[in-house]
């Protein structure tokens, strides 16, 4: 009976990354982003204000995730935030419905674009800090890569179902199989693609039900908040961090390489859209190939945790990822790789189609290895601590890959050199774990 309970709590806490998956998958990188690029028609322009739109909700973030997480922790429940951060979720992606072309408000969208980002990440920081508690520290790697490819899973159909019945060709107002969207939606005014906000939302709301339902916290774990106290504890566990080195050199490391995948997933198909001219169906069949090979490396890459430890994996993703940035740069409808490109060549898109596949490849295991080192990293009988720091390292600078791009794209006036930032959050998060201790710091 206890083995079942346990096994249902684990694939509660899977649906949580299934539910909340097509936030990343529809919203910021396949529909929703480059429907943003297409309004905006300048795809630079379109690039900058989406880079600097993400950086506004990163430094909300940053400035509230750490007390947050401190308080949540000084009164021993999760799910009431879990809950909060879900309506956040709910009501920032539905109210996306409201960007239509003919009235379309950069500000607006993007605060609502905002809140539902707030509401995902809050609600993914407080479902990561689980994880030490669904199995042992053998098994985690293969918790973590499995529920990542789950989500990844999920984000696929999500896609899927987007492309094929509501999200229209701008040219010929019809979706990926030549239907017109569903419900009567009017192509002309985008409703197809617009749709994509409510469908992520009412997803969300009908997947959770599971993890609502699976995952319980012992009502004994309830605690008198005590603010400044809390706060107290926060200050004083990030004094103490220069006495675990290793610790906080991968706080670091992570901190750089996984805002630099924040920002590629982010960017990579308003970069598409813009460079390559591509159309909101064209980039969501490119989406579907990077998901189905990020689910299939993210369980690849648990099995290999599991096996050889987190540190190869996350060496090995971290280098694909700058490498494949830097090869983003040389490729446009012109040229690829210096070698000119005929206007009706495919070659452009047959190459970002690679590169789109192996960020996604790299991305999934790098997410789900890094959990687990985390708890390799944390202190055992403080690992709600832990993974509050692991969300502080990863929020502190979640606007900086956002941010520097769109930085960059201003100056340059060229997407293609937008995301060199990228490139140095990759090199110096890898540089940064020849320092970290593959199983955390020696018990003193």
């Amino acid at each position: 009976m206890a083995e079942k309970v346990a096994r249902k709590r684990i694939w509660g806490w899977y649906f949580f990354d299934w539910a909340s998956q097509p936030y990343n998958t529809l919203l910021i990188t396949f529909i929703f982003g480059p429907y943003v690029a297409s309004v905006l028609e300048d795809g630079s322009q379109a690039q900058a204000a989406w880079g600097y739109g993400i950086a506004a909700a990163g430094i909300v973030m940053a400035i509230l995730a750490p007390v947050l997480g401190a308080i949540a922790d000084q009164g021993g429940r999760r799910m009431p935030w879990i809950w909060g951060f879900s309506a956040l979720y709910v009501i920032g992606s539905g109210a996306l419905w409201f960007a239509a072309p003919q009235d379309f408000a950069l500000i607006r969208t993007l605060f609502f674009f905002g809140i539902g980002l707030i509401g995902m990440e809050f609600a993914t920081i407080f479902t990561n800090s689980m994880l030490p508690d669904l199995a042992t520290r053998g098994t985690i790697g293969r918790i973590s890569g499995s529920g990542w490819a789950f989500g990844y899973l999920g984000g696929l159909i999500a896609l899927v179902m987007m492309l094929l019945l509501f999200a229209e060709d701008e040219a010929t107002g019809t979706t990926l199989i030549g239907l017109q969207p569903l419900f009567g939606l009017d192509a002309e005014a985008r409703e197809g693609t617009r749709f994509v906000g409510p469908f992520t939302a009412i997803w969300y709301a009908l997947f959770m039900i599971p993890f609502f339902l699976w995952v319980k916290e012992p009502r004994t774990t309830t605690r008198r908040v005590d603010i400044r106290g809390a706060l107290r504890d926060l200050g004083r566990t990030i004094r103490r961090l220069p006495e675990t080195p290793s610790q906080l050199t991968f706080l670091i490391s992570s901190m750089l390489y996984r805002d630099g995948l924040s920002g590629a997933y982010a960017l990579g198909a308003i970069f598409a859209a813009g460079v390559l001219d591509w159309s909101v169906v064209q980039t969501g069949t490119f989406g579907i190939l990077a998901v189905v090979t990020g689910a299939l490396f993210a369980w690849i890459g648990g099995r290999a945790d599991e096996r050889f430890g987190p540190m190869p994996v996350i060496v090995i993703c971290t280098t694909t990822l700058m490498l494949t940035v830097i090869a983003t740069i040389f490729v446009s409808r012109e040229t690829v790789f210096g070698l000119p490109q005929a206007p009706d060549s495919s070659l452009p898109d047959t190459v970002f189609m690679v590169i789109g596949a192996t960020i996604g490849a790299a991305g999934g295991a790098l997410q789900s290895a890094s959990r687990t080192m985390m708890v390799r990293q944390g202190n055992r009988a403080r690992m709600t601590e832990a993974f509050g720091l692991y969300a502080l390292s990863g929020k502190a600078t979640s606007f900086l890959a956002p941010l520097s791009i769109g930085v960059a794209t201003s100056l340059t006036g060229s997407q293609q050199w937008g995301i060199s930032p990228l490139i140095v959050l990759f090199a110096v998060g890898l540089i940064l774990l020849a320092w970290v201790n593959p199983e955390g710091d020696p018990v003193v």
